[in-house]
């Protein structure tokens, strides 16, 4: 049995505990800072097994360096982005599966926020660890990939299997809300989900993990192939891959 836990870190970050209950195994997925992921460690008695990174920016690798010091953990990421890494012992490609604890790892290339981004599906915990790709009713600005890009990582995840937790990497949500709110103002899911999201943020709950079928219900940029959305940006007769990128350049100037 698999035990995820969501860690809080930096001002809007997220990291992710996934222990192993038989061979006490655990992983970090992403580590934005040290202190916060060894404090829950200590809480919980859990010894750090591996590092896994799903992209190259300060905020999801700057405490790496710390943890591995402290704990000796192996670090695992894209071998595309192995450059800009903190050094990896073990580098994977697009479709590439490894073990953990016994447990299948599928390895995602998901670039467009970055080009090198991936996502790391772990069946057997019912999770996706997808960083700044796709995002609780978001995804993330397209810093170096194109929008053909991440409407092909986008689409290539919203096929996994519904019930999937999705981890995303910050607690954006509710500003990802406002703005989904402008591109479908009558989903009456997306209406029901922005009450829900404000519950949790007043008593101060995360809003992360999400779960893949209310973002295929609710986010705007995995429904950019639907014809209702089409006819509200006026674009019915526009590729998927245009809307995309129309529904994320009102989102950059959001």
């Amino acid at each position: 049995m698999l035990t995820l836990v969501t860690i809080p870190c930096l001002a809007d970050n997220y990291a992710f505990l996934l222990h192993d209950n038989a061979t006490a195994e655990t992983a970090v997925i992403d580590a934005p800072e040290a202190g916060p992921i060894i404090a829950e460690l200590t809480t919980r008695g859990w010894q750090l097994s591996e590092i896994w990174l799903t992209h190259h920016h300060s905020d999801h690798i700057g405490g790496v360096a710390d943890l591995v010091k402290a704990t000796g953990a192996q670090v695992v990421g894209a071998k595309a982005d192995a450059h800009r890494l903190p050094g990896l012992d073990r580098a994977y490609d697009d479709g590439d599966r490894f073990q953990f604890a016994g447990h299948d790892v599928q390895v995602m290339d998901v670039s467009g926020h970055t080009v090198g981004h991936i996502a790391l599906h772990v069946p057997d915990a019912g999770a996706v660890f997808t960083g700044d790709s796709l995002m609780a009713l978001g995804c993330g600005r397209l810093f170096e990939g194109t929008p053909d890009q991440m409407w092909a990582s986008l689409s290539h995840l919203a096929n996994l299997p519904p019930e999937t937790l999705v981890c995303s990497g910050h607690e954006y949500t509710a500003s990802n809300a406002a703005f989904a709110a402008t591109i479908e103002p009558d989903n009456r899911a997306l209406k029901q989900r922005t009450e829900d999201i404000a519950t949790l943020r007043a008593a101060d709950q995360p809003t992360v993990p999400s779960r893949l079928s209310d973002e295929l219900a609710t986010n705007p940029f995995l429904r950019a192939h639907l014809s209702e959305v089409k006819a509200a940006l006026h674009m019915k007769a526009v590729p998927d891959a245009e809307v995309f990128a129309e529904i994320r350049r009102r989102k950059d100037s959001f």
